[in-house]
Formats: C-alpha cells, sequence, structure tokens
C-alpha cells in the first residue's frame, strides 16, 4: 500500500493538526469517571450543576444541569483581539455587540496602553471545559453546515456522567470534522462562511474560523489534561 505524506494545502494542514489533536485527546479522556469529571480541585470552581443550584449569572442548558457562566466581559487575553477589529473597521457599537459588553468598556480597552494585567479567572472542572467544547463545536457546526436557525445554548443537553459526556462529545466532534473535510477552497476563502451568532465568525473568511477552532479545541484539551494529572496526584503531592 502506497503510504502517503502529510498534506501541504490550507485544509488539509487545519484537518491533520485537527486529527493529531483529537487522537491524543481521546487517548487521554480514556477512563475519565463520574467523580474526576466533576472534581472542584479548588472552592468556587465553574462547573455543570443541577439547574436548581447555579449560583453564575449567565448559567445555561436546555436540561437538568447548566453550565456555569459569568457576567459578560472582553477578558485581558482578548485585548488584542478587539484592537484588530477596530483596525479592521468595526464600530465600537458593533464590537460591543459582538462581545455583549457596554460601549463604554470598548472604548476603555481600546484606550488601554500598556500590557495589561492578567485577568483572575476561575478554575473550572474537566465537566466544564468538556462543556464548553462541546457548546463550541455544536453551535458552529449548526450555523455553518446545518440549519442556522436553532438557539445556541439549547444544542448540548449538560450531563453529570461523563461517559454519556464523553459518546455526545465525540460525535459532535466527528461530525464536525467529516463536514470540514467537504469544504471547498472557494468556501474556506469565504467571509461568512459561519454565521455563528456568539462570535465574530461572520466578519471572517472560514479559514481563520477553522484555524480558531483548532486553537479552542488544543487548548481546553491541554487544560483538561492537566487536571487529570492533579486529580492522579492528589492525594501523593508533599508538602
Amino acid at each position: 500500500m502506497e503510504i502517503q505524506g502529510p498534506r501541504t494545502d490550507r485544509l488539509g494542514l487545519l484537518l491533520d493538526q485537527f486529527d493529531q489533536a483529537r487522537d491524543m485527546a481521546q487517548v487521554r479522556l480514556a477512563g475519565l469517571g463520574d467523580e474526576e469529571y466533576l472534581w472542584e480541585p479548588v472552592p468556587h470552581c465553574w462547573s455543570i450543576r443541577p439547574r436548581g443550584e447555579a449560583t453564575t449569572p449567565r448559567a445555561f442548558g436546555p436540561g437538568a444541569w447548566v453550565l456555569d457562566l459569568g457576567a459578560a466581559d472582553i477578558p485581558a487575553s482578548e485585548y488584542a483581539e478587539v484592537a484588530r477589529q477596530a483596525a479592521g473597521g468595526m464600530t465600537v457599537d458593533k464590537i460591543a455587540d459582538d462581545w455583549s459588553v457596554s460601549v463604554e468598556r470598548v472604548e476603555q480597552i481600546l484606550a488601554h496602553t500598556g500590557m495589561p494585567q492578567a485577568d483572575e479567572v476561575p478554575v473550572t472542572t474537566i465537566a466544564w471545559r468538556l462543556g464548553h467544547l462541546h457548546f463550541h463545536f455544536a453551535g458552529p457546526w449548526e450555523w455553518t453546515f446545518g440549519e442556522r436557525r436553532r438557539e445556541p445554548k439549547l444544542l448540548v443537553d449538560f450531563t453529570p456522567s461523563a461517559a454519556l459526556a464523553l459518546d455526545r462529545f465525540w460525535a459532535v466532534i466527528d461530525r464536525w470534522r467529516d463536514s470540514v473535510a467537504t469544504v471547498t477552497e472557494e468556501q474556506l476563502d469565504t467571509v461568512g462562511f459561519s454565521q455563528y451568532p456568539y462570535s465574530n465568525d461572520a466578519d471572517h473568511p472560514f479559514v481563520s474560523v477553522l484555524a480558531g477552532s483548532n486553537l479552542e479545541f488544543i487548548h481546553h484539551m491541554a487544560e483538561i489534561a492537566l487536571l487529570r494529572d492533579l486529580w492522579r496526584t492528589r492525594f501523593t503531592a508533599s508538602g
């Protein structure tokens, strides 16, 4: 059998990167149990919770369990993206709407000089990270390859079962990958090929959206891998 080398076209590079990250992630997630999935390593973590126990102001989900989400803001790590949006011609009103914040907040960020202070972000559980990724890929699929009509926050039924969450998650990931593999060169360059409403995807060529999705998958899976390491060693660490 002839063994083909790695692809060098734009779509091929992105698909190969995604495939490798997916394979590594599936190995790292093998054996995930419910207790570890919901483990809160420090107080006040964000996680998934029964609807009646949610304390974060924008927790969401269609079922009995919801995903923690705090008040809308633009984190310091995204200040450069806001500057790029403004430099690209987006109005302050549009940027504010894009991030669900006030015009005053956008103006404050655009006026900021120097290195921004690091955000004090909540520690999140494996359940939260996995749920966030599930939501991230379910919504964009619906608004790129699907009917482009269903509310993204109603697409993922969060569950306290690690096994069920993983089964649902990999199905969504594989659906996304299969659909992306059909994209043409023209579609890669199409601005607005994705119309996902909780992002600025509609303002970018789809190839940029794909690169961002790969980054989202890789960095959250790295965080999940670290949480698994901490869980495994939680009783063996010495003072």
